[in-house]
């Protein structure tokens, strides 16, 4: 049986890159719709990043495909195939050289921007630890002595206290370790056969800032030419990428709670005119946790000013974050920000890192709402801005909702348009809470509920989805279309980041959706889980696992899996979707995924068309050496068909193998990569 149905692999469908640019349908969600049309409706002039991308059409061919290089200032260097003088850049560098130069540029770029969230996070801990941050404390000591254990650090006979500044110091170690010892937040998360493949391919990190500069040192003007090696370290900082999401995602289950299932709606109209509106958008629950907290406190100063009271809604990632451990409401995902400015209602948006358009600024002039950032690497000109502080977090926080307050002052008879579309959302499922959920029918070994399930063919495997929003094609479009052929056809569905978020605004994340979408297989599977945990809400049809940085949690997941299975990670009925990717954190995540042995489709066109040797690398010899690989595909409904290919083959060959294991009675190969 071959990998795909179709046996052409590492071939895109023949399609324009772009669909009509200007097309009116320009989002699947139909509040973001209705905000935009009433832009236009009440006569205001302000653009939107749906109105910029129509008007950058056309883009450069070049940058598109790749072979357009930046690195040196002789340049830039466009390559062509039209002569032979035109096929290299001034230095001599190659087409595939230039496109894995520039692909692996960008993972360096995400796994800075991940890590340094998770750097954050535990330098949070480590003043908790140490009493320097007053307002914050341990919420989960049974997770902190669960990754104190992992990590191989001794529990019997110590604080809270004590152990919170043990493991805050493992993971900050992990950023500056200076011996060659690997990633303690990697080694201890991954298979036997994972550790044993990226040792042997020599792309374990053991510092993860180290693994980004050597990454932008190799491929400096001079530096490294050769394709093969410049991806291999592209891979190792991707998995530098990997630790330090585990740690984010760790340590602030720890500080703020591991989450738990929980109800609450989605999408825009869930921001209410008659309160004062406070949207917490970017990635980092520090400052959003501090923002509700603040909130509840402020109620009373709200009310004098003639509002119902304080409404924190969510934005983006801290929205996912907020969501899953608070219940609090999530308004849009990252290509509809600024619609959520557009209701009129919203007073303030208080932002810290990651995803964050420059445009909310220049749209809040518009509608009266302070926007406040608060990083001294993501500021805006002309926002409030505040210098925020673990040390002084909820006095900081109160201030920025009584900028909101006064916002609402202002407000007056200012005409408001809140879209009414909103949905009922059931969110919450970190790893714990799934194998609690599994732990209901199998208390032993929760996952092999989900294990036995996909070897007896009741469901064919599980999917995670992640990524972001892209432009070049109708928002959530491409998310909600392959999830749902997917559940047609039995998958077990996770996801995460403003896939999740794509989910939950379109009402994928109740139980009526299980109804709705689910085949047989995946229904009586997700019932059966229902009768023996009775969630008083019920389940969803799509599990929400986090934000961006909790795919370390999916990656435990299959992990888990793995491991219940007895076999590596490879060869279990595991897919992987960014249907509408966008971002550099992107690229490293789906780097990662496909060194771990996933299969990783990426449904907008990344810029490597312009080098076929690198473009092979990825889809098709990725697989060979790590049993992962990319699948690029723009068409949602082809893409649906490539993943369940996947799933159904890894099916197919882990039944083969455990058949021929049982007639010879041997144990089953764990791995052949």
């Amino acid at each position: 049986m071959p990998r795909y149905r179709n046996t052409v692999v590492g071939k895109i469908t023949d399609q324009t890159r772009l669909k009509r640019p200007g097309d009116p349908k320009r989002s699947a969600d139909p509040a973001v719709m209705e905000g935009l049309s009433g832009l236009q409706e009440r006569g205001l002039k302000a653009t939107t990043s749906y109105d910029r991308f129509v008007a950058q059409q056309p883009q450069c061919g070049f940058g598109l495909t790749g072979v357009c290089c930046r690195i040196c200032i002789q340049g830039p260097c466009r390559l062509s195939s039209r002569s032979d003088v035109h096929q290299k850049g001034i230095c001599g560098a190659t087409e595939y050289t230039v496109v894995a130069r520039n692909l692996v540029r960008s993972i360096a770029g995400g796994s800075a921007n991940h890590s340094d969230h998770g750097r954050h996070i535990a330098v949070t801990l480590l003043e908790i630890a140490e009493g320097k941050a007053p307002d914050y404390k341990i919420t989960d000591p049974e997770k902190l002595r669960r990754v104190a254990t992992r990590l191989g650090i001794e529990t019997e006979g110590k604080s809270e206290q004590e152990l919170a500044r043990e493991v805050a110091l493992a993971a900050l170690e992990d950023y500056s370790r200076a011996s060659d010892e690997p990633s303690r937040f990697l080694t201890t998360t991954i298979t036997e056969g994972r550790f044993k493949k990226f040792k042997h391919c020599n792309v374990l990190p053991s510092n993860i800032y180290r693994s980004i500069s050597e990454l932008m040192s190799q491929t400096v003007m001079g530096m490294d030419a050769d394709p093969v090696n410049i991806i291999f370290g592209g891979i190792k900082a991707a998995l530098a990428d990997f630790a330090g999401e585990h740690i984010a995602t760790d340590l602030a289950d720890i500080i703020f709670g591991t989450p738990r299932p929980t109800v609450t709606e989605s999408n825009l109209g869930v921001i209410d005119p008659e309160y004062v509106n406070i949207a917490t958008h970017g990635h980092n629950p520090t400052l959003s946790e501090m923002v509700v907290e603040a909130a509840r406190e402020l109620e009373g100063e709200a009310k004098k000013a003639g509002a119902k009271g304080v409404k924190v809604v969510g934005i983006c990632c801290t929205g996912n974050e907020l969501l899953m451990r608070k219940g609090v409401a999530l308004a849009a995902n990252q290509a509809s920000q600024e619609v959520a400015i557009m209701t009129g209602a919203l007073d303030a948006i208080v932002v810290d890192v990651q995803c964050i358009q420059p445009s909310l600024r220049t749209l809040s002039e518009c509608f009266n709402t302070r926007v406040i950032t608060t990083s001294q690497i993501a500021k805006i000109p002309g926002s409030y801005h505040f210098d925020f502080q673990e040390s002084k977090a909820l006095e900081q926080a109160k201030e920025m909702v009584r900028l909101a307050i006064g916002a609402y002052r202002e407000r007056g008879s200012r005409e408001v348009s809140v879209p009414q579309h909103k949905q009922k959302t059931t969110a919450g499922f970190s790893l714990e809470a799934l194998m609690s959920l599994f732990g209901a029918i199998n208390p032993e070994k929760p996952v092999k509920v989900l294990t036995d399930a996909i070897e007896n063919g009741e469901i064919k495997g599980v999917a995670l989805f992640a990524g972001c929003n892209n432009l070049k094609q109708p928002q959530d479009h491409a998310h909600l279309t392959i999830i749902r052929e997917l559940a047609k056809n039995d998958v077990f569905l996770v996801a995460t980041g403003c896939s999740a978020g794509a989910c939950a605004k379109a009402g994928l994340m109740t139980p009526a959706a299980v109804d709705a979408f689910a085949g047989e297989g995946l229904k009586k599977f997700i019932k059966r889980l229902e009768e023996a945990a009775k969630p008083e809400a019920g389940l969803p049809l799509v599990f929400h696992m986090g934000s961006c940085v909790d795919n370390s949690r999916v990656a435990d997941l299959w992990t888990a899996m793995a491991e219940e299975m007895g076999v590596d990670v490879p060869r279990v009925p595991f897919v992987a979707s960014a249907p509408e990717a966008m971002h550099e954190k992107a690229v490293a995540i789906g780097t990662w995924a496909v060194a771990m042995g996933i299969p990783v489709h990426v449904g907008v066109m990344p810029p490597v068309e312009g080098s076929g040797l690198v473009y092979g690398i990825l889809t098709q010899i990725a697989h060979d050496v790590y049993g992962g690989h990319f699948i690029f595909e723009r068409d949602p409904e082809v893409a649906a068909r490539m993943l369940l290919d996947a799933l159904e083959y890894r099916a197919w060959k882990l039944g083969i193998h455990r058949h021929a294991a049982k007639k010879y009675q041997t144990s089953i190969m764990a791995s052949s990569w």
